[in-house]
């Protein structure tokens, strides 16, 4: 892992990132200058991107225990506004520059175009991305297949059309355009997978909510080690490889920690032990039959949701925002909503897959019918709308962060946080093979 330093861009970053999550930054660079510049003020900086929404954080939205530049911009705040110096990142000014572009190069501001056989739900708030790079694709796949198969055994031969349906390949090329190399998306996919065995393994395929505790702890320790004596050593470790979910997990985290920080690693398994108990607060409901109210059931999902994809962001763009602003209460924010948001997404792409599965499947459109005597249309219509809420409030909070903490590190993180919230819609709507939409337009 190199050492982030100041300024910690890789110079084989794809200028591509720069069009990734703009629409955050963006936001905070046009309105942390403020309306009242003294004269000439304008002329000293470049104008920012025009603004693909209008929403703009209140002074009062300003995250509390983060230093705040005070009148007009700070030194720090004109290096965002130039963007990142060095070698390799010209790609990533967040600011327009008043040279023209090269002939036939992409405009960087320009909004991509739906991808191709991508059917988004009417009315979710989301942003477009390009289609993601198909030779990284192509690799991303051949090697991921050949890990879950040869290194892992993480699914039976019954399973291989469902594994190769799931696309892991073009999920993760779409959620981390900044991945400096293939080896570091293959660090996201095995990940991505582990997860998905043991959530159909331990939660879903034939399991009962009874099991779910114990089994998840065991699965939890192939990413957080047990320490005990040596006699009993020995059996915890062989225990790693008794099923395909802790194989998965012990895999997918060894080579996990060979490109993480320790402080990464750990952030990693916080996050992990986050999912790991919305899972068994599911279990619960599901045991007692419990039928949990609404504002219940987000909180439940502020757990088990997609978190610990997109906090990773930084080790797979190859770099580290160091512990104590990961830990900002703001930073803390704005990864919590960039999660519950994509989950509720999740939840409504995967509507019409849980209403064929047997037994009944907790999501918030079922949930809202049943609590708030709504018809499933209302329902799903109303869930369409706590999900927008929640986009706004995410990019709302990145944007304040970006304006009262101008370091680069903070920058690129929060692009590539809004990055995988982007890149995770794109495949959930275009992963017809998965998902259906309701006939509710």
């Amino acid at each position: 892992m190199p050492d982030p330093g100041l300024s910690p861009l890789q110079s084989s970053l794809p200028a591509a990132a720069a069009r990734f999550g703009a629409h955050v930054l963006a936001e905070a660079l046009a309105h942390g200058r403020g309306s009242a510049e003294p004269a000439g003020a304008a002329a000293a900086l470049p104008s920012p991107p025009t603004l693909p929404f209008g929403r703009a954080p209140g002074a009062q939205e300003v995250p509390v225990g983060v230093p705040v530049p005070d009148g007009g911009p700070s030194p720090a705040m004109e290096r965002i506004l130039r963007g990142p110096g060095g070698l390799g990142t010209a790609g990533l000014s967040l600011a327009r520059r008043p040279e023209p572009p090269a002939p036939g190069a992409p405009d960087a501001e320009a909004r991509p175009e739906p991808a191709a056989g991508s059917r988004p739900i009417p009315g979710l708030y989301h942003h477009p991305v390009p289609e993601p790079d198909p030779a990284r694709v192509e690799e991303v796949s051949r090697r991921i297949k050949r890990w879950a198969v040869d290194e892992v055994q993480a699914f039976p031969p019954e399973w291989e059309d469902q594994f190769d349906g799931f696309s892991v390949s073009r999920y993760m090329v779409a959620c981390h355009p900044d991945a400096p190399t293939v080896d570091h998306l293959m660090v996201a996919a095995r990940l991505m997978v582990a997860e998905n065995v043991v959530d159909d393994a331990y939660c879903e395929d034939g399991a009962t909510p009874a099991d779910v505790g114990g089994r998840l702890l065991l699965a939890h320790t192939a990413l957080d080690p047990v320490h005990t004596t040596g006699e009993y050593q020995p059996a915890w470790e062989e225990s790693l490889s008794s099923d395909a979910a802790r194989r998965s997990y012990r895999s997918a985290m060894d080579y996990f920690v060979q490109v993480a920080t320790p402080a990464q690693a750990d952030r990693f398994r916080h996050d992990m032990a986050r999912l790991h108990m919305g899972y068994l607060a599911e279990a619960a409901w599901d045991e007692t039959e419990y039928l949990p109210e609404v504002w219940e059931y987000l909180a439940m999902r502020q757990f088990n949701n997609f978190r610990p994809c997109p906090t990773i962001t930084d080790t797979v763009g190859g770099y580290e925002l160091p512990a104590d602003l990961h830990a900002v209460p703001a930073m803390q924010r704005v990864i919590a909503l960039a999660g519950n948001a994509t989950t509720i997404s999740n939840d409504l792409y995967s509507y019409m897959k849980e209403l064929k599965s047997p037994g009944r499947h907790l999501n918030l459109p079922v949930v809202i019918a049943e609590k708030e005597g709504l018809s499933d249309k209302e329902a799903y219509l109303k869930a369409i709308e706590v999900h927008n809420d929640l986009m706004h409030e995410f990019e709302d909070a990145a944007a304040a962060l970006a304006v009262a903490c101008p370091d680069p590190r903070v920058a690129r993180f929060l692009k590539g946080v809004a990055a995988w919230v982007d890149g995770n819609h794109y495949w959930h709507a275009s992963n017809t093979y998965r998902y259906t939409l309701p006939d509710f337009w």
